[in-house]
C-alpha cells in the first residue's frame, strides 16, 4: 500500500463516512415496501439488503466514471486538493439533515450537489463539465422517476390482469414469497448504483493526489466503499421506512413486489449506462404508479409536493454547503 498524505487520509475517511451515511439513508429504499407489508421483519430486511449491496457495488464502474471523471474536470481542479473534501462535507451536511428530519431525499443528488458547488467556489463554471451533468446527472433526474411511475404502473396492472380472477389470498400468500426476491433485486442495484459514486469521488482525489496516474478505481477502492455501505444498511433507517412504505400508500405484499421490481429494473439499466440516478427517486415513483392502478385518490399526492421540492433543492442545497464548506477548509489548509 502506498504512502498516504495526512489530507488524502481525511479526505478517504469522509467519503467512506459519506458512503457509511448513504448505506443508512438509503437502505428504506431497498427494504421499506417488504417490512411495511410484513414479508421480511426490520431485522432480516437490514441483513439481506446489507449483504446485496455490498455484493452490487462490485458489479461495474461505470457510474464511478461518470462521478469521478464527468463531472467536474480533474485537469482544471487538480490544483486544488481540498476541493474533494469540500464536497463531501457538503454531501455529508445535506445527508444528515434529510435523515434527521425522515425526508427520502437523493444521497446521489447531494454528492453531485457537493461536488459542484466545490468546483465552482474553485474555479468557477470552467471547472464543471455542463454537457455531462445535463446527460447525465439532469436528464435522469426527471427521467428516472418519470420511468419509474410509467414502470410500477404498467407492472402492477399487468399483475392486475393476470390475477384478476384469483383469489386475494392466494395473491397475497404468493407474492409474500416473491417480494423477498425483489427486496433483494432492489438492494443489489442500490449498490450497483450508489456505491460505485462514492469510489468515483476517492479515485478522482487518488487522481489529484498523483496516486494513480490516469482515473481508475482501484480493487481496495471497490471494497472499502462496498463495506462501509453494507455497514451503514445495518444502521437501518427507520424514519424514512415509514415514509416510503407506509405515508405514500398503504401496499400490500402484491404492491411491494411491482414497486421493487419495477425500481430495480430502472436502476440496473441507469447503471449500465452510467448514470448516477437517484435509487430514492426511483422507488418513490414506483410506489405511486403501483398505488395509481387501484385509484387516483388511493395515493397522498399532497405528500408528493413535499418529496418534490426536497428532490429540487437537494443539488442546490448541497452544492451551496459544498462551497462554503469549501471556502472555509481553503482558510484553514491554505491552497493546496
Amino acid at each position: 500500500m502506498f504512502e498516504i498524505p495526512l489530507l488524502l487520509a481525511l479526505i478517504i475517511a469522509a467519503a467512506l463516512i459519506f458512503d457509511f451515511t448513504n448505506g443508512a439513508h438509503d437502505c428504506a429504499n431497498a427494504i421499506a415496501p417488504a417490512v411495511s407489508t410484513r414479508v421480511l421483519s426490520p431485522r432480516a430486511a437490514v441483513a439481506l439488503a446489507a449483504s446485496l449491496n455490498l455484493l452490487g457495488a462490485l458489479l461495474g464502474e461505470e457510474v464511478a466514471n461518470t462521478l469521478g471523471n464527468g463531472i467536474v474536470r480533474p485537469e482544471i481542479i487538480s490544483e486544488s486538493r481540498i476541493l474533494v473534501l469540500g464536497a463531501l462535507t457538503g454531501a455529508i451536511a445535506w445527508n444528515s439533515i434529510t435523515w434527521y428530519f425522515g425526508i427520502p431525499s437523493s444521497s446521489s443528488h447531494a454528492l453531485i450537489g457537493g461536488l459542484i458547488g466545490s468546483a465552482l467556489a474553485q474555479a468557477g463554471t470552467q471547472a464543471i463539465n455542463l454537457m455531462s451533468i445535463f446527460s447525465k446527472v439532469l436528464l435522469p433526474l426527471f427521467l428516472s422517476p418519470l420511468a419509474g411511475f410509467c414502470m410500477g404502473f404498467f407492472l402492477m396492472s399487468l399483475i392486475g390482469l393476470i390475477f384478476f380472477r384469483i383469489h386475494r389470498a392466494f395473491v397475497a400468500r404468493v407474492f409474500s414469497r416473491v417480494q423477498i426476491l425483489s427486496c433483494a433485486a432492489m438492494a443489489l442495484s442500490h449498490g450497483f448504483n450508489d456505491a460505485q459514486k462514492t469510489m468515483g469521488v476517492i479515485s478522482l482525489a487518488l487522481l489529484i493526489f498523483g496516486e494513480i496516474e490516469a482515473f481508475r478505481v482501484p480493487l481496495w477502492v471497490k471494497l472499502a466503499c462496498a463495506m462501509a455501505m453494507s455497514a451503514g444498511t445495518f444502521m437501518g433507517g427507520w424514519r424514512i421506512v415509514k415514509t416510503m412504505g407506509q405515508k405514500i400508500f398503504k401496499l400490500e405484499p402484491v404492491h411491494g413486489c411491482a414497486a421493487e421490481l419495477s425500481a430495480a429494473a430502472v436502476i440496473g439499466c441507469a447503471s449500465l449506462v452510467g448514470a448516477p440516478v437517484s435509487t430514492t427517486h426511483t422507488i418513490t415513483a414506483c410506489i405511486f404508479g403501483v398505488g395509481s392502478t387501484r385509484r387516483l385518490s388511493a395515493v397522498r399526492w399532497g405528500l408528493a409536493g413535499n418529496l418534490l421540492v426536497a428532490w429540487l433543492l437537494t443539488i442546490p442545497a448541497s452544492a451551496c454547503v459544498g462551497a462554503a464548506a469549501f471556502l472555509i477548509l481553503r482558510l484553514i489548509w491554505g491552497q493546496v
